[in-house]
């Protein structure tokens, strides 16, 4: 075989070579920024899951208080009559 097609032919396979090496190390160095990406937002989600549930607790509590005032409101009408009844008969 002719050398000059030798030499070129180890040349293209070491350019070959140093490509597939390069191409492998890039890859691995974005799988590793992907994963990192996933973990923040897993991270961030669960965050704001704890926030939702805060505000989520939150108008609960707001609407059971809501209701307690209803009630109250409603016992201090039923007293208000009674006590407007009692005063008419006495």
């Amino acid at each position: 075989m002719n050398p000059t097609i030798t030499a070129s032919l180890i040349s293209a396979f070491a350019a070959l070579m140093v490509c597939m090496i390069n191409n492998h190390f890039q890859n691995k160095k974005s799988e590793k920024a992907h994963q990192d990406n996933i973990v923040l937002i897993s991270y961030r989600l669960e965050e704001l899951e704890k926030k939702v549930d805060k505000h989520n607790s939150l108008i609960e509590r707001t609407y059971e208080m809501e209701r307690k005032v209803d009630v109250l409101e409603e016992k201090q009408k039923v007293a208000n009559n009674r006590i407007a009844d009692l005063e008419k008969g006495a």
